[in-house]
């Protein structure tokens, strides 16, 4: 792995010369935040050695180099997911490149399944904890110590003063910020109603199909994290005709101003 990351790294310099602090990862439905940013380079996965392809409606499948508001940035236009058939290692791998490349700060959002009574579809959370039910974990298999440790803390694993910034300017403006824990399942399917139940009563708020792994690596190699969830469907109140993703991908677009707004002040804070 420490080959792979190191041709992609020099891959990425040779080619764009980056040198920024501050990467964001753009969930299902939220790739319209790479339009804010004065892209100096855009490089689609399929040029990137050892990078997979994003499958999935919704995910352009870019990394993108540039400004936001004077600050450079890596914005990842679409993830790759645990259930397109990738191992935990390709799906974490862009993180692992991330901090090659100098990156310090990692800034996550997701589409999520609200399971919170208080959610409403178009709310945003700023997560603060997660439970990983992917029944596996990024870092199974030998440790590469130049990396991380072996057994990593996660009991910060989103970043406190980084959500302290996030809280006093949602406040300031007005942007109501629910806050909460992720819950990170394999998908591909929607939970049923019993599970979006059980979710609930475990101590879940929002619940997806990513996040967790990127987190968990971010964490390895002490990058400070901070990732936010939209809600784009209520799971304890699906509709007669059940949920669907370009529902989601609907919801997403409408809710990402408030996303948009909070990340720009975080950028602005620490890149």
């Amino acid at each position: 792995m420490l080959q792979k990351i190191e041709a992609t790294t020099k891959f990425i310099q040779n080619k764009t010369g980056f040198s920024g602090k501050t990467a964001v990862i753009l969930g299902s439905g939220l790739g319209n935040f790479a339009d804010l940013i004065e892209a100096e380079y855009k490089l689609a996965y399929e040029e990137i050695p050892n990078f997979p392809v994003s499958t999935v409606e919704g995910h352009t499948g870019q990394l993108i180099f540039g400004k936001y508001k004077g600050k450079d940035i890596i914005a990842m236009q679409g993830r790759f997911h645990y259930y397109e058939g990738y191992s935990m290692e390709e799906v974490t791998f862009p993180i692992r490149v991330f901090k090659a490349l100098g990156v310090d700060y990692l800034l996550v959002s997701n589409a999520a399944g609200g399971i919170n009574y208080n959610f409403e579809v178009g709310d945003v959370m700023m997560i603060t904890d997660h439970i990983n039910f992917f029944g596996t974990n990024p870092l199974i298999g030998k440790n590469e110590n130049k990396l991380g440790p072996r057994f990593p803390d996660m009991s910060r694993a989103y970043n406190p003063e980084l959500c302290d910034v996030a809280r006093s300017f949602a406040s300031e403006k007005n942007i109501q910020l629910h806050e909460g824990t992720y819950v990170g399942l394999t998908g591909p399917s929607f939970e049923t109603p019993a599970e979006y139940r059980f979710l609930h009563t475990i101590g879940g708020d929002t619940v997806g199909m990513s996040t967790v792994p990127e987190v968990i690596v971010a964490n390895h190699m002490s990058m400070k994290v901070f990732g936010m969830s939209v809600i784009t469907n209520n799971g304890l109140a699906i509709p007669e005709e059940g949920n669907k993703h370009n529902d989601v991908l609907d919801i997403a677009k409408i809710a990402a101003p408030k996303l948009e707004a909070i990340f720009g002040k975080l950028i602005s804070t620490v890149g």
